[in-house]
């Protein structure tokens, strides 16, 4: 089986990401969503966590070979980088969300050196804001960005000109465009309900997707 859509698979299975269309989720920025998605519940699923630590490794493996160093986003991405550096044999840290306010001041949390070639690991790509804060942060310290992986990106259109103009690369596990098609595959949701979940995706400001497929 192809490794996007085994990621997909143990997602839908452990319900880290979970479709409800017919009762949206109301997101803390009021956008009404037919997903939810909580990545940390792979860290409590054993074939979850393992397809996934061992997928990260390989993608990084595969895109970022000259890679010395994980930095986790926080707080999701910890525990990822922290397991798929300990299969790699890497050193890891992570980056708050802002610097500490007492103590050094720390915001990058664990050894960095400049010059030294990052791989930012982080559990979900939707907008792209969050990620893209830390690969600036790591940038003014003098790392080199390799670029980013991820388990599961939306593919929206704003995260992906957001990276574009952040000059960073993504690679993820699986996708919106994935999940989906194995959800309806496997009876998570009505084959019918594909297009409305795309449609969301494309444009999560527009509520037209909301009320029964046709």
């Amino acid at each position: 089986m192809e490794l996007n859509r085994k990621i997909a698979g143990h997602l839908l299975r452990i319900k880290a990401v979970f479709f409800r269309p017919e009762e949206p989720f109301i997101w803390a920025s009021g956008i009404k969503s037919p997903v939810y998605c909580d990545n940390r519940l792979t860290l409590t699923d054993i074939a979850a966590r393992t397809d996934v630590e061992n997928g990260l490794a390989s993608l990084i493996r595969a895109n970022y070979p000259g890679v010395e160093v994980l930095m986790g986003t926080s707080t999701a991405g910890i525990a990822h980088a922290a397991i798929t550096g300990h299969i790699m044999g890497l050193p890891m840290g992570y980056v708050r969300s802002g610097a500490k306010d007492h103590g050094r001041q720390n915001q990058i949390e664990g050894k960095l050196e400049k010059g030294q070639k990052v791989v930012v690991v982080e559990d979900l790509i939707s907008t792209g804001g969050s990620v893209i804060e830390v690969v600036n942060v790591l940038r003014e310290a003098g790392a080199e960005v390799l670029g980013i992986v991820s388990i599961f990106t939306y593919g929206m259109k704003k995260g992906i000109v957001r990276l574009e103009e952040a000059n960073v690369k993504n690679v993820s596990l699986t996708d919106f465009n994935t999940i989906t098609a194995v959800a309806a595959e496997e009876g998570y949701i009505r084959p019918e309900d594909v297009a409305r979940l795309i449609a969301f995706r494309n444009n999560p400001s527009d509520e037209s997707w909301i009320g029964e497929a046709k």
